[in-house]
């Protein structure tokens, strides 16, 4: 299941910020790993992080698409993972990451 919270519709080119929590098997096979990557590939900035419930939290700022596309390979995740729920909050860009990072 997906849920969007104030979602409202960007322009391609417009610079957005999510806040997304991912529910499921996402812990102990690579999803920080593998989301930091993806986030670099597609040039988005903002961090992810385990959390104790055995989730995981996001921020990712960047171009609208880039950051949809990002949210959309967070539905999936890298092999292994298994995806219940994606929360995605939109938020207002701050324009303060320089890249993607994963915190601890």
């Amino acid at each position: 299941m997906i849920y969007i919270v104030a979602a409202s519709g960007f322009a391609n080119n417009d610079v957005v910020r999510v806040h997304l929590a991912i529910k499921g098997r996402v812990q102990g096979v690579f999803y920080r790993a593998s989301t930091r990557a993806t986030a670099m590939a597609l040039g988005v900035n903002g961090w992810v992080r385990n959390l104790p419930d055995g989730s995981v939290e996001a921020v990712a700022e960047g171009e609208s698409d880039a950051v949809e596309q990002l949210a959309a390979w967070c539905r999936q995740g890298p092999g292994g993972a298994f995806v219940t729920d994606v929360t995605i909050k939109r938020e207002t860009p701050t324009g303060e990451f320089r890249s993607f990072e994963v915190r601890y």
